[in-house]
């Protein structure tokens, strides 16, 4: 395992991490515990030592089996987790000052910590970015010990351009994949700068890029893959990367074409995203431990090829680039 620096937090983190919306069983299956903990003991064993969680994921039982596992091991691990989700609507009112300090509270219980690593909003309105009463909160948070940094979860670039304007925001996590390449034009340029750490999510775009979906492929009915691909549930971008399941079957399939078949085609997707420097890790979900042993040969395996770079960027301007590049 390879690692990098977050950013401004210092954090020397594993490339490629953990992060865990669907630890402990599928989306739409409910919490298994013991899977749960396979997964994030393996995930450590392999070298990942930054792992992302929520208090939304299977209603804190998440933020609870890593901070247990991670308490019982000796080495540093960094958890990081997210608050703002529970708010019910989640409108740019319902974000209040006392909302996001009881729910920086919630998840210290949960976790039994005194200190969070990082502490991230999770995907706010829009709005939300323009509003520094936000985000002075969390210095106070970080004075009172409660917190080390703030970062956020965003959906759109121009709300990751948005947050680095903020001196105290340390990390920006955004997708960005095969099928969702915008970031990479000015938002990492800018972050850069700035010093902010990348942390990169839904890197396989909700399992498409793995190749292994036809159009045959069965969701389960509480599962985002069936429920949200319009944008029923929650922001439709989550979902496929925002990309028409389709038109995804056909770029994947010549994505498949374009890489050695010995090496899954999701390993060549997460090597994709850390051929871009300005990345400090990418965080796939997994739902079973053969998923984390796939996921962590990405930082083994050799580097992308300038030919192979640039039939990915054909591909996506293909079939993918006019659906989402402006949107997100």
């Amino acid at each position: 395992m390879k690692y990098r620096i977050l950013g401004k937090t210092g954090f020397k983190v594993s490339e490629v991490s953990l992060g865990t919306w669907q630890v402990g069983g599928k989306w739409g299956s409910s919490f298994d515990d013991k899977n749960a903990e396979e997964i994030v003991n393996k995930a450590i064993e392999k070298g990942i030592n930054f792992i992302d969680t929520a208090d939304v994921y299977s209603n804190g039982l998440s933020e609870k089996v890593v901070a247990r596992i991670v308490k019982n091991f000796g080495g540093r691990i960094y958890i990081a987790t997210k608050c703002g989700r529970r708010l019910n609507p989640h409108t740019n009112e319902a974000y209040t000052v006392e909302a996001l300090r009881n729910f920086v509270n919630d998840s210290l219980k949960n976790m039994n910590l005194d200190t969070i690593d990082l502490i991230q909003l999770h995907c706010p309105p829009t709005q939300v970015y323009y509003r520094p009463e936000i985000f002075e909160l969390f210095d106070k948070l970080k004075q009172e010990g409660k917190i080390l940094n703030l970062g956020v979860s965003v959906e759109k670039v121009e709300e990751g351009l948005k947050a680095i304007e903020y001196p105290n925001v340390t990390a920006v996590q955004i997708i960005f994949n095969m099928f969702r390449q915008r970031p990479a034009e000015l938002f990492f340029k800018e972050a850069k700068k700035k010093n902010v750490g990348i942390i990169v999510r839904v890197p396989l775009a909700s399992g498409l890029l793995s190749g292994k979906f036809t159009k045959d492929t069965d969701f389960a009915k509480g599962d985002h893959r069936r429920g949200n691909r319009n944008g029923e549930w929650f922001d439709k971008g989550e979902t496929f990367s925002g990309v028409d399941y389709e038109k995804g079957l056909q770029a994947v399939e010549e994505l498949k074409n374009l890489f050695p078949s010995e090496i899954p085609l999701s390993v060549w997707a997460i090597k994709w995203i850390l051929m871009f420097k300005e990345v400090s890790t990418v965080i796939p979900g997994a739902s079973r431990v053969e998923q984390v042993e796939t996921n962590v040969m990405a930082s083994d395996i050799r580097p992308l090829k300038s030919y192979e770079m640039k039939k990915v960027l054909e591909i996506y301007e293909k079939y993918i680039k006019s659906d989402v590049h402006q949107r997100w």
